[in-house]
């Protein structure tokens, strides 16, 4: 069986010192499970993708600064006949973060968010005020990834930088949201799915005074269990909304009144923590491939 593990051509501008090289490791575990795998970036014009039985997903982490690219590309491959892991069906959708909006209307609690559509006025006074006055203003574009043009500001800071994002607005579709302090202290939950099933989960922190978890920001990674409430959120959200996934991990928070806020439902570029859940990770991962990988 010969896979393509879809990586991208701006990969080293992501990784980061002191984490592990989950690719590789992953794509060296895979070969032992007798499985020929190949690394090929997404953009790369060269690659004949009918070749491999199938492509996976697993860091095409700049997807987000070429949607358009990313979209032909995922066209491509229905032409051709290829079958990706995540499905291409699945992946279109999960590729901009509006997709909250109606799992939201579906009835999954989000984190409270005014949509700004390219083009609309940036009031950030109005903003405040829509989401209940928070400490601080959290604006970034619906297609992104790694906090980018991502910004957290007190509300002197946002009326001081209301022409900065008004030029951003005017460029592209923007979320508003409040900041959340418990980030700081409590951190953002992640739970991993393989084939349907929970893997692992971890809580991400920030490092001291930043609001970014990402460890490409020194965000700091802890292997533990979240509340029961939260794994039964999760599971309920991956069976609803991703049908048929080889993975997908669910980002949240708790909202401080018992309940859990969705931040993101990752299903295209995800770091799956592998290293950080130890070998039995790796084992579900596969599993759950070689599972996908059975059905025609």
């Amino acid at each position: 069986m010969h896979l393509a593990l879809v990586t991208c051509d701006a990969l080293a501008q992501y990784q980061s010192t002191g984490v592990a090289d989950e690719d590789h490791q992953l794509a060296d575990y895979l070969r032992a499970r007798g499985l020929d795998v190949t690394f090929a970036s997404w953009s790369d014009a060269a690659v004949r993708w009918e070749q491999f039985d199938a492509a996976v997903l697993k860091s095409p982490w700049d997807y987000f600064d070429r949607p358009a690219e990313f979209h032909r590309w995922l066209d491509e491959l229905d032409q051709r006949g290829v079958r990706l892991l995540n499905p291409t069906s699945i992946v279109r959708p999960n590729a901009d973060k509006s997709y909250l909006r109606a799992m939201e209307q579906a009835g999954v609690p989000i984190v409270p968010t005014v949509w700004l559509p390219k083009g609309s006025r940036v009031d950030t006074a109005a903003l405040l005020t829509a989401l209940g006055q928070p400490e601080k203003l959290v604006l970034k574009p619906t297609v992104s990834g790694g906090a980018k043009d991502t910004f957290a500001l007190t509300p002197d800071e946002a009326a001081a930088a209301t022409a900065q994002l008004q030029a951003l607005v005017d460029a592209g579709d923007f979320m508003a949201q409040p900041f959340l302090p418990q980030i700081q202290t409590a951190g953002e939950w992640s739970l991993l799915f393989f084939g349907g099933q929970l893997s692992h989960c971890l809580r991400k922190t920030p490092k001291s005074g930043d609001f970014r978890v990402q460890h490409m920001f020194g965000g700091g990674i802890h292997a533990e269990t979240p509340p029961a409430f939260i794994q039964e959120r999760a599971a309920d959200i991956v069976q609803h909304f991703a049908p048929g996934c080889l993975y997908a991990r669910v980002d949240g928070v708790e909202n401080g009144e018992g309940g859990f806020w969705l931040m993101e439902l990752e299903l295209i570029e995800p770091f799956l923590y592998l290293d950080s859940a130890g070998p039995a990770a790796y084992a579900r991962y596969a599993n759950a491939l070689l599972e996908l990988l059975s059905r025609k």
